[in-house]
């Protein structure tokens, strides 16, 4: 696996969610990977590691993303120091294809498991890759990043919503 050192961040909305699938109590679906901007975020998880092996340590419950929280994260952005959810923007997203979330998918598919046990995590009852990807989403979810300086070339792919995997592109 070969790494790129281009600052790349996966934008999976230019706007709020409006029309996100609600849960039967009425919650919308979540999105794991948002943008500091959308509408609802919340903070999930603080990363960590080194910046070849970065890490998600999970919040045991979902912080208001304020601009007291947001000062937190000092000169750099955001995105690089905390995960962070928000509704789903669905057919505001690049990454959804009208029904699944295909950054979830290529995540799965492209990039390796780094834990076995499922997180603790704030977001899973209502989060879009839990629903579609269930575990194998956890399993990932630990070394994503919405906003990276080094990636390999399969997180470089899953984070590309031009990049199709063959069952995609035959879809």
């Amino acid at each position: 696996m070969s790494a790129t050192t281009a600052p790349v961040t996966a934008e999976p909305a230019a706007a709020p969610a409006q029309g996100c699938a609600p849960r039967a109590d009425g919650s919308p679906t979540m999105c794991p990977s948002a943008q500091p901007h959308m509408e609802g975020a919340f903070v999930f998880g603080v990363l960590g590691g080194t910046v070849e092996e970065r890490r998600v340590g999970y919040l045991p419950e979902r912080v208001p993303l304020t601009d007291e929280v947001t000062a937190m994260a000092g000169p750099v952005r955001v995105t690089e120091v905390f995960r962070i959810a928000a509704p789903c923007a669905e057919g505001a997203c690049k990454h959804f294809d009208g029904h699944d979330c295909r950054l979830a998918t290529k995540l799965v598919q492209l990039t390796p498991q780094v834990t076995e046990a499922l997180p603790a995590c704030a977001v899973r009852p209502d989060c879009r890759w839990w629903k579609q990807e269930g575990k194998r989403a956890c399993r990932v979810c630990p070394a994503v990043r919405t906003t990276a300086y080094i990636m390999t070339d399969e997180e470089r792919q899953a984070s590309d919503p031009t990049f199709l995997l063959p069952q995609m592109a035959a879809g």
